[in-house]
């Protein structure tokens, strides 16, 4: 039996640290859209749903992102060949959408601010994000009666 030396196992008090920077010489990342170590941590949930997608959890993804981030998020997804939708929420922050080619098309019909969508708008992309069917009833719903009463 060969036991190996203990010198050659490496150890270090930052495991944590070094999960958190991007995979070097990963195919998942071109150059072009390989991020710095802060915005890979600030894009983790994004990288995940992108997984997500691939592998047919969800038809529709919604995150909310710095906007600072649109061009690696736009290269990624350019890249992934996922359709997507961007829209601006302020100079500071973007909602991305990205998913099914019908779901981004009619996500692109949506000329207004999220709070701002009609009743029949925002109980369309509940469903589309996959939001349970009965609360997107009862939602529906309570904007709809909220919208007719200020219409009186």
């Amino acid at each position: 039996m060969i036991i190996s030396p203990i010198s050659s196992v490496k150890f270090t008090n930052s495991a944590k640290s070094e999960k958190s920077l991007p995979p070097k010489n990963n195919p998942a990342f071109g150059l072009a859209d390989m991020p710095t170590n802060e915005q890979y941590n600030e894009l983790r949930v994004f990288y995940h749903h992108i997984y997500e997608y691939k592998k047919g959890l969800r038809s529709l993804i919604l995150t909310t992102e710095k906007a600072q981030n649109r061009a690696v998020i736009e290269s990624k997804l350019k890249r992934e060949k996922i359709p997507y939708e961007i829209k601006n929420v302020n100079e500071k922050v973007i909602n991305v959408f990205f998913g099914n080619k019908d779901c981004i098309k009619v996500v692109s019909t949506f000329d207004k601010p999220l709070n701002k969508l009609t009743p029949e708008q925002d109980f369309m992309l509940g469903i589309m994000l996959g939001y349970d069917k009965i609360l997107q009833c009862r939602r529906y719903f309570v904007m709809r009666d909220k919208k007719f009463s200020n219409n009186k």
